[in-house]
């Protein structure tokens, strides 16, 4: 059967995931009267929770007697080392645009990647059929972002098509008869080259490993793509990392092929090929899977360095243990092991009291999805704000910068403007009209002065702006950035909170928990109107007299307290801050709970 290996590249809601769901149902891949979940290739639970792919996953179809293996990849840049290694077992991209918003800054990201490894694209414009859609536009934009990328003559020679993924049709022309995809299938089996390593199957078997997974039943398991040779069920073979140790030999004691959405155990890895293999005991991502013989190791992608870091320890608050049963040092260093092991993109090291560590990654939603993951599995976890990485280069210091793209109101370009190149010391790129009342703002930002804005940027545009961020690039030092201007309140006492106590500091600021909620000293219970830290008792009642009079027995009536999601509480937060994450639970708190070690403390920074 001839084969052909295509990823999916596309920015965050752009349809990449509901146009594999057509794919599949097309090419025949389900029975027809089997039931399939909306989004199918959006397994796990945090990504249907938040509709975006944080996990490349390849399945396959065939089509006239091709079968074609598709990898649906992340369309977020904090996940970018997944997409990095994914490219590698692939000779052809599908680059997918929203024919109103354009090519975006992940989608710039990704193709970047996808270009340098002389990957031949394939443009389909989706969503055509929307009223705001601007195909030619966006096909223009394709174009030169192409050739502000570096692409050579063939790749800027890319066919395209127009398409609506949610309506299951692609055509060559706009005024097509939207029927089908068939066209999309045609020109997938005509313009990507089958796999080169066809022509090495008599060759030792070698497979380059670019996910790691564990099963049940099976244990460890690597996928990839099958470089040279050919690799029976049964067979021995040995792990090499990437600079040439020899790590483990072990039996393979099954093979897997992607069939649909589903795995199907095969006899025989072929070349060109993309399996799952099973058996090993220690071999992992980047590892060369190979025959006795084989002496050298694949040559791995190298994956972009990260950029902030975060510090995980204990929980160590008065309320700890009372939610999860994950809460000791050991426990949580293994669980981050594990997942550095499997994500490349992060890097953990330890700290000097050995009961925190500095994890580092690509962006603030990258470490969001880790930590919410751990709390779901029990873990308890104190969290620090994140930090910037710098670097140093010929005696001078090195920061990330990101480039921002914002659609916002024409009414609120100002002030987003103002706050961008002003307090945040970004620099204006571009800023043209986007249609519809809008303007689209380009700025190259440095990642210290994006931490913690998205909160403001919304409060700004009163919820209606958008704001993208890819990493751009490294640039000297540009100096300190302020944090947060508001300062918080902070309880004074242990107990539960009372109604009352609560509805008398309304007018001190906004509050971030309710009536009868456990708090403890130290713990941050709202944001106060000034600029300074406010030591507040929550659990004040009120005082009861024997003498009624009219007015004393009104009811308390609370303003609904702001509750913020994991990764607004992570960028909220100061560097004298923590946030107590637990099963049930997300607090704010200050990293020391003692009054008296709180202000020597801030005694000792200033």
């Amino acid at each position: 059967m001839d084969l052909r290996n295509i990823a999916i590249i596309a920015h965050v809601d752009h349809g990449k995931t509901t146009l594999v769901d057509e794919l599949l149902k097309q090419s025949g891949a389900f029975r027809e009267n089997q039931k399939v979940a909306e989004r199918a290739m959006d397994s796990d639970a945090l990504e249907r929770e938040r509709g975006i792919t944080i996990f490349a996953k390849p399945t396959s179809v065939e089509w006239k007697g091709t079968r074609i293996n598709i990898v649906d990849t992340p369309g977020h840049a904090d996940f970018g080392g997944e997409v990095e290694r994914i490219l590698s077992m692939v000779d052809g991209v599908v680059l997918l645009v929203d024919a109103a918003e354009g090519p975006m800054p992940q989608t710039k990201f990704v193709t970047s990647k996808a270009l340098a490894l002389g990957l031949r694209p394939i443009v389909v414009l989706n969503k055509v059929d929307k009223p705001d859609a601007e195909p030619d536009r966006a096909l223009d934009e394709v174009f030169d972002l192409f050739a502000n990328l570096g692409a050579d003559e063939d790749q800027l020679d890319f066919p395209h098509l127009y398409a609506s993924g949610r309506s299951g049709w692609a055509d060559a022309d706009l005024d097509g008869p939207r029927a089908d995809l068939h066209a999309l299938f045609n020109l997938v089996v005509n313009h990507v080259p089958a796999p080169r390593q066809l022509a090495h199957q008599d060759e030792p078997f070698t497979m380059l490993a670019t996910t790691l997974g564990s099963d049940p039943y099976l244990g460890r398991i690597l996928t990839g793509r099958v470089e040279t040779g050919r690799l029976r069920s049964g067979a021995t073979v040995q792990a090499i990392s990437r600079i040439g140790q020899k790590i483990e030999q072990f039996r393979v004691t099954k093979i897997q092929a992607f069939r649909g959405l589903a795995q199907q155990e095969i006899d025989e890895a072929v070349a060109g090929d993309i399996v799952t293999l099973a058996g090993m005991a220690k071999a992992t991502v980047a590892d060369t899977i190979c025959a006795l013989a084989v002496e050298e190791p694949l040559a791995a992608q190298p994956i972009d360095p990260p950029t902030i870091s975060v510090t995980f320890g204990i929980n160590d608050s008065p309320l700890a243990g009372r939610d999860g049963k994950k809460v000791q040092s050991r426990v949580i260093r293994e669980r981050l092991m594990k997942e550095a092991e499997s994500n490349v993109a992060i890097k953990i090291s330890d700290t000097a009291g050995g009961d925190a560590f500095e994890v580092a990654g690509r962006g603030e939603l990258q470490m969001g999805v880790l930590i919410e993951n751990m709390r779901r599995e029990g873990f308890e976890l104190s969290v620090s704000r994140p930090q910037v990485l710098l670097r140093e280069e010929n005696g001078q210091k090195l920061e990330p910068i990101e480039e921002a793209t914002i659609d916002v109101d024409d009414e609120y370009s100002g002030a987003v403007i103002e706050k961008i190149t002003g307090t945040r010391k970004g620099e204006l790129v571009e800023m043209r009209p986007a249609g519809a009342g809008k303007t689209r703002i380009i700025a190259h930002v440095p990642s210290r002065g994006l931490i913690g804005y998205h909160g403001e940027f919304l409060t700004d545009t009163r919820g209606t702006g958008v704001l993208n961020r890819v990493f751009h690039g490294w640039a000297p030092y540009k100096g300190s950035i302020p944090g947060r201007r508001a300062g918080v309140l902070i309880s004074m006492e242990n107990g539960t909170s009372v109604a009352y106590a609560l509805w008398n500091l309304e007018d001190r600021g906004k509050m971030f928990i309710g009536a009868q909620e456990a708090i403890y000293t130290g713990m941050i219970i709202g944001e106060h109107s000034r600029e300074n830290d406010l030591e507040v008792n929550p659990l004040k009642g009120k005082k009861l007299t024997n003498v009624r009079a009219s007015g004393t027995d009104e009811a308390v009536r609370l303003t609904t307290p702001i509750t913020l999601s994991l990764e607004q509480a992570i960028a909220y937060i100061n560097d004298d801050e923590l946030v107590e994450v637990t099963p049930n639970a997300i607090r704010l708190r200050k990293r020391f709970l003692d009054p008296h070690e709180r202000k020597r403390a801030s005694k000792t920074v200033t």
